[in-house]
């Protein structure tokens, strides 16, 4: 398996679209559903990816991202923490990804920045996550999902207390720069990411295009004022998959896989990296991507 710290600033890369859409339509909807298929009946993951791998990104996502302790409890795997890690890299080992990315979801604990009891409590769920991969063979970590900037915080004090590799972290963000909680901007998860230790700056976000651009733009300036040098990652909230819409609207700009062809291209001009489509994306949005930047570069930014 290839180092992607080696690729980091160079060339355009794909990361695989989530396979819960799949997953739902072979009947499987609930995340209990789907860490205990992953257990069970692996080969029913496998299907889901064979579609995504077909579609040709670099960098894939492992099935589940319930690691911490608190996620566990919550998906009925409590104790099971190692063989679902297990479980879920030997899935993707079967389709050989040039790169593995390990996704950790928010713990869902409550967190009041202001306590250290509770600072702690959150940090360490996450290096108990990242301590079921101390063993394993994977690129990097992926932080997703995130919505404030103290659990991103809190995220990546954990990942860094037992672990150097590399950290990918992406937050839900809104068009106008807002996180998706209504607390905090993405301009201060920005240096959240930069002062803690990620590698790469990520935002998920149902935006516009051009909104995207100007959150890589945003992001871009973040970094530079702070001498920092991250990589970015744009990801694609598909709202609803729509044959029938008649062309992008504000609420739903990414109704179809060809919709993110444009998008691609100006996240690209404005310096980002890493690309993901989400939400209802199925395999052809990620060919999209992946087909729209095929042997590309990351361009530089002037």
């Amino acid at each position: 398996m290839a180092d992607l710290a080696l690729r980091f600033g160079k060339d355009m890369l794909v990361v695989s679209s989530p396979i819960q859409e799949a997953l739902r339509r072979a009947g499987i909807e609930s995340v209990c559903d789907q860490a205990l298929a992953l257990l069970v009946e692996p080969e029913t993951i496998e299907e889901a990816y064979r579609m995504e791998t077909v579609a040709g990104p670099q960098c894939m996502v492992t099935p589940v991202a319930d690691f911490t302790p608190a996620r566990l409890v919550a998906v009925g795997a409590e104790g099971k923490g190692e063989a679902l890690a297990e479980a879920a890299l030997a899935v993707m080992a079967e389709f050989k990804p040039q790169h593995t990315l390990v996704e950790i979801a928010p713990c869902g604990l409550p967190l009041d920045p202001d306590s250290k009891a509770s600072l702690v409590e959150n940090r360490d769920q996450y290096a108990r996550a990242a301590q079921l991969f101390c063993d394993c063979t994977f690129d990097a970590f992926f932080l997703n999902g995130f919505t404030t900037a103290d659990d991103l915080k809190c995220a990546l004090m954990g990942l860094r207390k037992v672990t150097d590799a590399p950290i990918i972290a992406s937050v839900d963000v809104q068009g106008d720069g807002g996180l998706a909680s209504g607390r905090g901007t993405w301009r201060e998860a920005v240096e959240v990411m930069a002062e803690y230790g990620a590698a790469v700056a990520g935002f998920s976000t149902l935006a516009t295009p051009d909104q995207a651009r100007g959150l890589a733009d945003a992001a871009r300036e973040t970094l530079e004022a702070r001498g920092a040098d991250l990589c970015l990652m744009a990801t694609l909230q598909v709202f609803q998959r729509d044959a029938k819409q008649q062309g992008p609207t504000t609420e739903n700009p990414y109704y179809s896989p060809d919709t993110t062809m444009p998008a691609a291209l100006e996240l690209r001009a404005a310096g980002v990296q890493f690309l993901r489509a989400a939400g209802q994306a199925t395999p052809a949005y990620t060919g999209v991507l992946a087909a729209t930047v095929a042997g590309l570069d990351v361009a530089p930014v002037l």
